[in-house]
C-alpha cells in the first residue's frame, strides 16, 4: 500500500482519539446533569446516554482495531499495533475509573456528611490523573513512531 494510505490511517486513528476524548466529555456533562437531578435522580435520562456513549465507544474501539490490525498486516507495523494494544487496555481501564468516579460523586452527593465518599471521589481522581498520562505517553510513543521512516 502506498505512503498516502499509511498516513491516512493514522491519522484516522488521531481522529477516532478525538471522538473518544468529546465523549467522555459528553459523558462527564450528562452526569453532572444527571446529579443535579438528585436527591429524585432522573435516571432514565441517564441510562439513555449511558448507552448512547457506550455505543459510541464501541465503535470508536472497533474502528480502532480495524486501524490495529491493517498497521500490523498490511503495513508490516508491529510497534504501532502494540502501541494501539497498549491504549486500549489504559481506555478500558479509564471507562472504569469513570464509572466509578461517577458512582462515587453520586454517594459523596447523597452522603455529604461521609467524609469517606468524598476521600474516595479523590482516590479515583487521582487514579484518572495517572491514567491519562500513561495514555498520553503511548499516544506520544505512537506519535514518535508513526513519524519514523519505515
Amino acid at each position: 500500500m502506498a505512503p498516502t494510505d499509511f498516513k491516512h490511517l493514522v491519522r484516522r486513528f488521531y481522529v477516532l482519539q478525538a471522538e473518544r476524548v468529546e465523549a467522555y466529555k459528553l459523558f462527564e456533562e450528562g452526569h453532572e446533569a444527571y446529579l443535579r437531578t438528585g436527591p429524585h435522580y432522573d435516571f432514565e435520562h441517564y441510562k439513555q446516554l449511558v448507552h448512547e456513549i457506550t455505543k459510541a465507544f464501541c465503535g470508536i474501539s472497533k474502528e480502532v482495531l480495524q486501524i490495529k490490525e491493517q498497521l500490523h498486516q498490511d503495513f508490516d507495523r508491529p510497534d504501532l499495533s502494540e502501541h494501539i494494544d497498549k491504549l486500549q487496555i489504559k481506555e478500558k481501564e479509564k471507562l472504569e475509573l469513570t464509572a466509578k468516579l461517577q458512582l462515587a460523586k453520586q454517594n459523596a452527593q447523597d452522603h455529604p456528611e461521609d467524609e469517606d465518599f468524598q476521600e474516595k471521589v479523590r482516590e479515583i481522581k487521582q487514579d484518572i490523573i495517572k491514567n491519562t498520562a500513561a495514555l498520553s505517553e503511548i499516544l506520544q510513543d505512537f506519535k514518535y513512531d508513526s513519524e519514523e521512516p519505515e
